[in-house]
């Protein structure tokens, strides 16, 4: 497009949307290293997901001491009270980082922007709020990461039920007096196990509505004193180098052999050692080849179903809960972590509905109407995720050179970025925590670093270079598409129906929306990038 005329502008340096981790680390580094930089975030405070994420049972899955950031400053005054922390205590450690760092200064809250356009004349975005707010800016640094943008059922009658319906993600601040109310839960994603749980001991009913089921590990929980550590602190330098290194960006990895390397005996003990440890090592730091061989795939699910089916009574709903035939790869949807999920369908009081059996015909005015029943419900909770990992970037009106519209090049090509960190057409643009890049099969501040710092780095060479742009080319793009593709096709991911894969979304282009090739090869294809000069790059604007 041409010059944007535009009148009382905020200038930047850069913008970043969003104040999770992905965006506080991102604002930290760029203004160490001198820029003018702010972000803006739609909540009223920092957290990012964990600002939204208030619905009883919510607490991050990566045990501590990973979820949090490796400056010594902050983790050498900073105590985990369990090793699964739960949302408030997650946002009390993001107001310690805030002040820590000292960010309230360079951030705005309530602030939800519709739309960023790229000048080309001036080489700058112009980056409008709702509220009329305008900025101008060399760098566009939406952060939104992968749970921005709600998905809601398309179902008849949704907004006729006359009790309190809520997203998991717009729980109310004011907690809402539940106890006796007669609840429906609808999903069994990861909220969904935890919040159905959590909700068991206070609902007078609960009925949990089941498309596909959830394959949850148990959650090893433990309570710190004052005076315990996750790990010492004397460890946690060398500790946070190895997160740096793991596949996953923990200290943990594949196991260095396959399932089939070990007699059925060694391997129902490695199995057993791995599921003690309540943690996501039975997923994700097992054998080498389960989420790339069926055989093996199928041997981890034998011993979960085996597991799982021991805690629940009745042998129907073992059935639908941890079916005989295994409904679709393990590991190759998210898999969550619970405490009493499964034995929580032994009370009484607790319902399952199976949508596949049952579906559902229409929401009333009293509750759910299934093709059996009408359920009648004081509270309606959609537990039905995200239009993940792009629908934060396809909410805003982004345009890049030529005019052209982001939310348009997603729904015609899928997402197709560079690195999983920036997008053709779209100069001095650059996200973490995106579509093709490690995203949800990263620990997600392990992310944050690694391409937070990768971005500063760009944006320090154009500084130093007096460049004004720089630009990913549609064959670099595209290459680095197919090479995603390549490594999802050769594990099993794609054969499960997630929101991996964009399934969750009607209408969505199925493709894999993670590099699965882990952490230190995707860290090292960035590092070879910068190294080559930025290969795959055009830089333009010489300032002279």
């Amino acid at each position: 497009m041409g010059s944007t005329e535009v009148t009382n502008v905020e200038e930047l340096d850069a913008l970043i949307i969003g104040a999770g981790f992905s965006g506080v680390y991102q604002l930290k580094r760029l203004r160490d290293d001198g820029y003018k930089v702010k972000i803006v975030e739609a909540g009223s405070d920092y957290g990012g997901i964990w600002y939204w994420n208030r619905y009883p049972g919510a607490r991050v899955d990566s045990h501590a001491p990973h979820y949090q950031f490796s400056d010594p400053e902050l983790w050498q005054n900073w105590h985990w009270k369990q090793r699964f922390p739960d949302h408030k205590e997650l946002r009390e450690y993001f107001q310690f980082v805030a002040d820590k760092w000292d960010l309230r200064k360079d951030t705005y809250f309530n602030t939800y922007i519709s739309s960023a356009i790229w000048d080309e004349t001036e080489y700058k975005w112009i980056i409008k709020a709702k509220d009329g707010r305008t900025f101008k800016a060399t760098f566009f640094l939406p952060h939104t990461g992968i749970a921005a943008s709600r998905s809601v059922p398309d179902w008849k009658g949704i907004k006729s039920f006359k009790g309190l319906m809520v997203h998991s993600s717009y729980w109310p601040h004011d907690e809402p007096d539940l106890k006796g109310k007669k609840i429906a839960v609808v999903g069994t994603g990861s909220t969904g196990v935890q919040m159905s749980h959590a909700l068991s001991e206070v609902a007078g009913e609960l009925v949990v509505f089941q498309r596909t089921p959830a394959l949850p590990l148990y959650m090893k929980q433990v309570d710190y004193a004052d005076d315990e550590e996750p790990i010492p602190k004397s460890e946690l330098k060398e500790f946070f180098k190895a997160r740096d290194t793991g596949y996953w960006g923990f200290d943990f990895g594949f196991l260095e052999k396959g399932t089939f390397d070990d007699d059925e005996a060694q391997r129902r003990a490695n199995y057993e050692k791995l599921w003690k440890a309540g943690d996501f090592t039975y997923w994700l730091g097992t054998y080498t080849d389960m989420l790339f061989d069926s055989k093996a795939n199928n041997e981890a699910y034998k011993f979960w179903r085996e597991k799982t089916r021991a805690r629940i009574n009745d042998p129907k709903l073992q059935e639908l809960l941890a079916p005989e035939e295994q409904p679709y790869p393990f590991g190759c949807k998210r898999v969550p972590l619970e405490r009493g999920y499964f034995e929580m369908f032994n009370k009484p009081n607790v319902h399952l509905v199976d949508v596949n059996q049952t579906p559902v015909v229409e929401v009333t005015e009293k509750g759910i109407r299934t093709t059996e029943k009408e359920w009648e419900f004081d509270v309606i909770i959609l537990a039905t995720g995200f239009d993940a990992v792009t629908g934060g970037l396809t909410t805003i009106d982004i345009r890049g050179i030529g005019n052209r519209s982001l939310k348009e090049k997603y729904s015609h090509h899928g997402p197709t970025t560079y690195y999983g960190i920036c997008i053709a057409g779209f100069p001095n643009m650059f996200f973490s925590y995106g579509p093709q890049a490690p995203t949800a099969f990263c620990n997600g501040p392990t992310c944050a670093e690694v391409q937070g710092n990768w971005i500063a780095d760009v944006m320090n060479r154009l500084r130093r270079a007096g460049i004004s742009s720089i630009v990913a080319d549609e064959a670099s793009e595209k290459a680095w598409g197919e090479h995603v593709e390549a490594v999802a096709y050769a594990s099993l991911l794609p054969r499960a129906k997630s929101w991996y894969m964009g399934d969750n979304i009607p209408g969505k282009p199925r493709a894999s929306l993670m590099y699965l090739g882990g952490l230190p090869n995707y860290h090292e294809k960035l590092r070879s990038c910068a190294s080559s000069g930025y290969k795959g790059f055009h830089f333009e604007g010489l300032k002279v």
